[in-house]
């Protein structure tokens, strides 16, 4: 498939906290790389580094073959950097329709500003009826998107990552507080995903997600990388096992 990511002996540090030592990451095309470890391990700001939120102080991000280190976060996002958060980003007094409209044509742009104004065409709207097939419900378009559910705003915000066609999603928690049938329609996302050749980044607690979406993980600790393997192999670490998984009696 080939990467598509690669970070290389990155560290980041807040005051005396080191968030991130010498980390090295790669993400492959088509494939989904689980982020696993502790609260406080680091995850989610690896993914602040890779989408440029935080700067890095050393090392190098490789994103498509460039070095992205010292780009600005809405150029990567133009590039091709997708992000959702754990708890969903949206613009709350606007509607749900122009909410989803941010996510087009990041890669271009003027892209946003034109689909306001109905540039976007029925490629935009095909696309969007697609993606609210796989996530199973029905919205009034010119509803605010505060007035929906908390599960289905975490997956519009994957519907609004994959509008975008980004080379790399990184996706933060998506099954925290859905239920069973929409981390079905979770997993229907990613797999999409997959089938577009995008690279995943998946941060999540829930193991049997984990276990069943990803080809490989990288288990962080207090910022470092302790594992970095298959998920059989993983899960039978004893290292990731005393820091993260623990023991069953």
């Amino acid at each position: 498939m080939g990467l598509i990511l690669e970070l290389n002996n990155v560290n980041k540090r807040f005051g005396g906290v080191v968030a991130a030592n010498n980390v090295n990451f790669e993400v492959e095309k088509g494939k989904i790389k689980g982020l696993i470890g502790p609260n406080g391990a680091g995850k989610t700001t690896l993914l602040n580094l890779i989408s440029g939120i935080y700067d890095v102080d050393d090392g190098k991000i490789i994103f498509d073959g460039q070095d992205v280190t010292n780009v600005p976060a809405h150029k990567r996002a133009r590039m091709g950097i997708g992000r959702t958060f754990q708890t969903p980003r949206f613009l709350d007094r606007s509607s749900i329709e122009d909410n989803l409209k941010l996510g087009t044509d990041l890669f271009d742009q003027m892209g946003y500003i034109n689909s306001f104004f109905g540039k976007k065409g029925s490629d935009y709207q095909h696309e969007l009826e697609d993606l609210m097939e796989i996530v199973g419900f029905e919205v009034n378009w010119d509803d605010e998107i505060s007035s929906i559910p908390y599960g289905q705003r975490k997956m519009l915000e994957i519907v609004r990552c994959l509008l975008s066609y980004p080379k790399v999603m990184l996706v933060d928690e998506p099954a925290a507080g859905l239920n069973k049938m929409e981390i079905e329609r979770v997993v229907d996302l990613l797999n999409l995903g997959i089938s577009r050749d995008i690279g995943i980044v998946l941060i999540e607690h829930r193991m049997d997600l984990v276990m069943s979406v990803c080809s490989s993980i990288t288990v962080l600790n207090f910022g470092q990388v302790i594992c970095d393997s298959i998920p059989e192999e993983v899960v039978n670490n004893e290292e990731v096992i005393e820091a993260y998984l623990g023991r069953q009696d």
